[in-house]
């Protein structure tokens, strides 16, 4: 078997990583609230054992020459995520990963920040990772916009990390695609980011009255609905926008990558109680699940009454969904353009998997790039 390309290049700078402090709840100022890959999932990352808080930014000590292009890894990342597609992809991860912990390291300084938050409203603490910009530490007065990027089922806050979207990330910095702003994701578990029917699992409310606030004092997030924006890629893209247009006083902007919309209660969940996906939805929505419950968190019927004016609205999915969420991606973009709500919509080629979100995440990056100020 030939090494991969980037085996080829200098000796590795590895990462500088240092153990953050622990923060402490309740911090920041209260947001104004008004009167609040859908799919089995793959290897279980939110299972992960406990890790110390940290902190990995580039080792600059290097010659710019022996920083090699980010781009490399980029374009590694869509076969290297753990999915649910078995050993192949499994084989993949395992054998490049040595080698991905070891990369040269290169000439931009953003570096991210992985820590949790402890929870009153949870009773427990949530892990989150923020990705920071360069000049987050050169300038100790300057304030961010802030985007909120919430993961699919199965994955977990480490999200940017583990899937190569950091390097992404700093590719397109480099590159003058991307302005300096906050990427924060919290670990949402398969809750799909709202309150569980039982009122087990206050997500939503948590998000709202404890995590926005902290996070947005903790990293010097600027203020105002401008500088606040809110992405998702499959059940992440279901909460992005059932958030969004459930608080849109909160939000400019919105963007989802092949949402989990599903316009009527799934069939399954009537008949199979037992079956995997009937006990992950049954654990939110209710079991049995109410259709009334199901409705009232459904992105597709919040957009059919919510005051959407001023919010920025961008979605795409694969015409070849795995799981069929091209059909409400559809109904999404036809109940918009019905309200004459102004949005961008694609349908483009692909299905439910890793390389149809490493193709598109760029655009939505940019989409939100280009509307904060």
């Amino acid at each position: 078997m030939s090494s991969p390309p980037f085996l080829h290049q200098n000796s590795p700078k590895k990462k500088t990583c240092h153990p953050e402090p622990a923060p402490s709840a309740g911090e920041g100022p209260q947001l104004q609230i008004l009167p609040t890959k859908l799919g089995a999932p793959s290897t279980n990352l939110s299972s992960r054992p406990e890790w110390q808080a940290f902190s990995c930014a580039p080792n600059l000590g290097a010659p710019a020459m022996e920083r090699r292009d980010r781009g490399l890894l980029a374009a590694f990342w869509p076969a290297l995520r753990v999915t649910s597609h078995g050993p192949r992809i499994t084989f993949l991860y395992l054998l490049f990963l040595p080698y991905l912990l070891n990369l040269p390291l290169f000439a931009a300084t953003g570096r991210v920040e992985c820590n949790s938050v402890p929870s009153k409203i949870l009773s427990r603490s949530v892990p989150y990772c923020v990705v920071l910009p360069p000049n987050f530490d050169t300038d100790k007065t300057k304030h961010f916009p802030i985007l909120y990027s919430l993961h699919g089922l199965g994955d977990n806050e480490q999200f940017f990390v583990h899937s190569g979207a950091w390097n992404l990330v700093e590719d397109m910095r480099e590159k003058g695609e991307l302005k300096s702003f906050l990427i924060v994701t919290p670990d949402g578990g398969a809750g799909f980011y709202i309150d569980s029917k039982d009122g087990k699992n206050r997500y939503e409310t948590f998000l709202l009255q404890e995590f926005f606030p902290f996070i947005e004092k903790r990293y010097r997030a600027a203020p105002g609905r401008a500088n606040r924006a809110i992405s998702g890629v499959s059940m992440g893209g279901y909460g992005a926008l059932h958030l969004a247009f459930r608080h849109p006083q909160l939000f400019g902007a919105v963007s989802a990558h092949s949402a989990a919309l599903i316009d009527k209660l799934p069939s399954f969940l009537g008949t199979s109680s037992s079956s995997p996906r009937a006990r992950v939805l049954g654990g939110v929505f209710g079991n049995p699940p109410d259709p009334v419950f199901w409705d009232q968190n459904s992105p597709l019927v919040l957009a059919r009454t919510a005051n959407l004016v001023g919010l920025k609205i961008y979605f795409d999915c694969g015409d070849n969904d795995d799981y069929g969420f091209y059909a409400g991606a559809t109904a999404q973009d036809e109940i918009l353009t019905s309200r004459h709500s102004p949005h961008e919509f694609h349908l483009y080629p692909g299905r439910h998997d890793p390389a149809y979100f490493a193709e598109h995440l760029p655009a939505s990056l940019q989409f939100h790039s280009r509307l904060f100020p």
